[in-house]
């Protein structure tokens, strides 16, 4: 008791908000950057694709005017404590755990805001699943680690949604995926699949660290690492045996949970985001239907439609023998119902060559972007790259008279998908 006391005097003695720069340093120990091709760190920069926070931050200004601080290793160690006392996962403390607290509460902020502001959509669904099949309330978290509360995240490896499940993985859950449908983006569907998998790893291993080592790097790597070491099971003491992700993700984790509790003593506020949950609700689609269409004629906004129906790939609602579900703002039910009829019939109207020609230039729900010529491009390569035609090339760059001189700025749009892969083609390439 005594040592408790002592313990806590010091940490209130110890509490001084100073700013930070470089690596973590913990217990004298510096852990260096982490490398900007980590998956946690994309995940979070995916963020800015979704549209969906129109008062958000776009730059570091509010951080350069209100800098980043943190806390003496014994205050983490202490609130990371406290959290442990409650759950029947570890929450232990360590340079690692440090480093990644740093990325959520000093490098990515803005990110972590917009965090915040999602999970009135998903935590009360996570919460309620996974007390269904009693498992700690606490692995909801593992949703931030893996696609930072994006329904729509798509890794570089094709693994995709809340939860991140590659499509042969998916099958053993009998998630559903078609050219129109993805149910790994369904939240409902994703998220019961989660906690099958982990219930499963967990029947394996017995321990929540190695389960969730499992999680992100398979059962067999992780069988594979406690055979090199020996037989080692402790994570800490495996870890130089795992993968790099492996090693990466359960020190997330741990710093994602503590993040996700704690953002207000690091002056971290939720951003208010298009669209709460309370506010929309869902319609029965009996006909094939775009997102497009209804985003047009109805006034709603595609992005938020396509973040509201992670599960229609293609921003098509297929036909169907029964119905497809389809979640609106609520406000636009009764004006859907009134033109459901006229909306399955433009929907149902196929593009031809004159619509594509008259839609040259389009720049709905696109990107924009900045392409400076290099040796060896012209128009066709680049209109390939960045998913468009020479014709919208010309249309956005209207002084444009053919030649491309090497230096030369071209305006772009781009949608979601490419602007997420220029965007890790860009991480690869950093040092």
């Amino acid at each position: 008791m005594k040592d408790i006391v002592f313990r806590l005097t010091v940490v209130f003695l110890c509490i001084l908000a100073i700013p930070v720069e470089g690596g973590a340093t913990c217990g004298g120990k510096t852990f260096g950057k982490t490398h900007k091709n980590c998956s946690v760190i994309r995940s979070l920069d995916s963020l800015a694709s979704l549209n969906l926070f129109p008062d958000s931050l776009k730059s570091d200004a509010q951080d350069r005017v209100n800098p980043s601080v943190t806390f003496p290793d014994l205050v983490y160690e202490y609130k990371l404590a406290a959290i442990d006392n409650l759950s029947p996962i570890s929450f232990d403390y360590n340079g690692y755990v440090r480093r990644y607290i740093d990325i959520y509460t000093i490098e990515r902020r803005e990110q972590v805001s917009q965090m915040l502001g999602l999970t009135d959509f998903f935590f009360p669904l996570f919460d309620e699943i996974l007390d269904r099949y009693q498992l700690p309330l606490e692995l909801k978290y593992l949703a931030v680690v893996e696609s930072a509360l994006n329904p729509l995240a798509v890794s570089p490896s094709g693994a995709v949604g809340l939860w991140q499940f590659l499509i042969n993985s998916a099958r053993m859950f009998d998630l559903n995926v078609n050219s129109y449908v993805d149910e790994r983006m369904d939240p409902v569907k994703s998220t019961e699949a989660a906690c099958m998998y982990l219930l499963y790893l967990y029947r394996i291993f017995n321990d929540w660290h190695l389960v969730m080592a499992a999680y992100n790097a398979g059962p067999g790597v992780v069988r594979n690492a406690i055979a090199r070491s020996g037989g080692e099971t402790n994570f800490w003491k495996l870890y130089d045996y795992l993968p790099e992700a492996a090693q990466n993700y359960v020190p997330a984790f741990i710093a994602a949970t503590y993040v996700m509790q704690n953002a207000a003593d690091h002056s971290i506020k939720p951003a208010p985001s298009a669209i709460s949950y309370l506010q929309t609700d869902t319609v029965h689609v009996k006909d094939q239907l775009s997102l497009s269409v209804l985003s047009a004629e109805m006034g709603i906004s595609y992005d938020v439609l396509r973040f509201l129906n992670p599960t229609y790939r293609r921003g098509v609602v297929p036909k169907s023998p029964d119905f497809y579900a389809l979640r609106i703002p609520q406000d636009k039910i009764e004006e859907f119902l009134k033109c459901e009829k006229t909306l399955y019939e433009k929907s149902a109207a196929k593009p031809d060559y004159h619509d594509v020609m008259a839609n040259t230039g389009n720049t709905n729900n696109r990107i924009k972007v900045i392409h400076t010529v290099e040796q060896g491009d012209y128009l066709h390569k680049v209109a390939i790259k960045y998913g468009c035609t020479v014709d919208d090339i010309y249309a956005w760059n209207p002084n444009l008279n053919g030649d491309l001189d090497i230096g030369r700025k071209l305006t772009l749009w781009v949608d979601t998908n490419t602007y997420n892969k220029l965007q890790e083609q860009q991480r690869t390439t950093l040092p």
